[in-house]
């Protein structure tokens, strides 16, 4: 969908263009060609510069995260429904395991989650490194004696807010490069004056083909930070909401656990947490808790 609303950008500039035009299609092409002849030069110009001024304000480790970040644009959300049944049969089969047999229990699949069968049940969790990561350290915190939910709580809220902070900087640092577009089109077109400015003595015709490119460069940055590069920066954010929403279904299920709320129910807060285009209902969940195998220590 949002390669589709990028795409519809493109029309309705350069459709609208045509009909405001009133179909002159001659004309249309004619300006078509004198914005193509100015449009690599400006483009470099402005986006040059913003990517410039991108790394210079970012470290290393933003600018690498925001190339990753770039799949936003096909793939809106980190985590889809079936992501999260999966998630929520683990956290299912681990709160079984600690009630029946203790949350020493949980002591070899936390120490070495990498080669846990438990983990290895539910694939879509157990390759995401981070997320078994933030699991297995509140795990072994419990296990280790500390059963306090507020504590635990507090912890969870203070490491997911780090989080957040991580996953929305890229979108963030985007969004500031979007912002400072449109004034580098402004630069563009500043250098085109000054190139025209300098070719005074040339007639009108030739004068107004290129006052006409220097504007191009003042189109570029507000088309290009608008439409294109701000809208990014937002689906970057989307994605980043839903990264952090992950580790949050981790923590209501396992605070409501520790505060001694049955597994099934349990997971029952974590699935209510959920937005709804990824959550799935009652009843489904329930189906599929009812095939897991038994857990085993």
């Amino acid at each position: 969908m949002k390669i589709l609303g990028l795409i519809m950008v493109l029309f309705s500039t350069f459709g609208g263009l045509l009909i405001a035009m009133g179909f002159d299609v001659p004309k249309f092409s004619k300006l078509m060609s004198l914005m193509a002849k100015a449009a690599p030069g400006e483009f470099l110009i402005i986006m040059g510069c913003a990517a410039s001024a991108f790394v210079v304000a970012n470290s290393p480790t933003t600018i690498k995260t925001t190339m990753q970040y770039f799949k936003s644009v096909t793939q809106p959300s980190a985590h889809n429904k079936q992501d999260y049944m999966d998630l929520l049969a683990m956290l299912y089969t681990l709160f079984k395991l600690a009630r029946t047999k203790g949350w020493l229990a949980l002591e070899t699949h936390i120490e070495q989650p990498e080669s846990s069968t438990l983990f290895q049940q539910f694939p879509s969790f157990h390759k995401n490194h981070h997320a078994v990561t933030f699991l297995c350290d509140y795990l072994r915190i419990i296990s280790l004696g500390n059963e306090n939910p507020f504590e635990i709580e507090a912890l969870m809220d203070e490491e997911i807010e780090t989080i957040s902070h991580h996953e929305h900087h890229p979108g963030h640092a985007l969004q500031t490069m979007a912002d400072g577009i449109p004034a580098l089109g402004i630069v563009a077109a500043v250098l085109g004056v000054i190139k025209t400015m300098s070719s005074i003595n040339e007639p009108p015709e030739i004068l107004g083909k290129m006052i006409g490119g220097a504007l191009v460069g003042t189109f570029l940055g507000v088309w290009l930070g608008y439409t294109f590069v701000a809208p990014i920066a937002g689906a970057m954010t989307g994605r980043a909401d839903s990264e952090v929403m992950y580790y949050k279904a981790i923590k209501v299920g396992i605070i409501a656990f520790l505060n001694g709320a049955a597994p099934q129910v349990a997971v029952e807060f974590s699935r209510k947490f959920l937005p709804h285009d990824v959550q799935p209902n009652f009843l489904e969940l329930e189906d599929h808790l009812n095939e897991l195998p038994s857990p085993t220590a």
